[in-house]
């Protein structure tokens, strides 16, 4: 399918079916027996280069390898590398910089919330044990300790780990001599 001459300066550009002519043409006829033999010759050339370029990169590429090994440089350490830089490249966009900048601001506003909640929290306990309720169970609390007290070291007064501690202390001391302490735990149950 050849497509209309227009001219030299066509306003369109090339179509498939326009390069399938192109390459229909024969070049051959157009250029001069010695042109032929020179570029024959630099097609050898370049041919012969690419074929060593070639195996100087597999060479390289294979002593690529063995320095690698040599370091101890695995695949995951240079994906590891690779993520790392990657994750780096990404920390300095504008867009993760304007991110980061609206989260952290989220972050202090959160912070600022929480910590608003807990000082109304804080001072509805200090209004809770203002309360009478706490109040009457604050008096409950100190009533049933004063009754122990009395009941456990008498009236002679003190602090509850007072009385503990000279209840324990003159029951030691009172009945050394006549008990005979249990050797085991089977008398220690009894």
């Amino acid at each position: 399918m050849e497509a209309p001459a227009q001219g030299l300066l066509e306003a369109q550009p090339l179509h498939e079916a326009d390069e399938d002519t192109v390459t229909d043409i024969d070049f051959t006829t157009m250029i001069s027996e010695e042109e032929k033999e020179e570029l024959k010759i630099e097609l050898a050339k370049l041919e012969d280069e690419i074929s060593t370029l070639r195996q100087v990169l597999a060479a390289k590429e294979k002593h690529l390898v063995e320095i690698k090994q040599k370091l101890g440089v695995s695949l995951m350490n240079e994906l590891k590398q690779n993520f790392s830089k990657s994750w780096h490249d990404v920390q300095t966009t504008s867009a993760y910089k304007k991110t980061h900048e609206t989260l952290s601001h989220a972050g202090q506003k959160a912070t600022a919330a929480i910590s608003n909640v807990g000082t109304v929290i804080s001072k509805k306990f200090g209004d809770m044990r203002n309360s009478p309720t706490f109040k009457s169970f604050e008096e409950k609390v100190e009533t049933t300790v004063t009754s122990l007290k009395t009941k456990v070291g008498g009236t002679n007064g003190g602090s509850f780990e007072e009385v503990l501690s000279s209840a324990a202390h003159a029951s030691a001391h009172s009945s050394i001599s006549d008990t005979r302490l249990p050797e085991n735990e089977e008398e220690l149950q009894c």
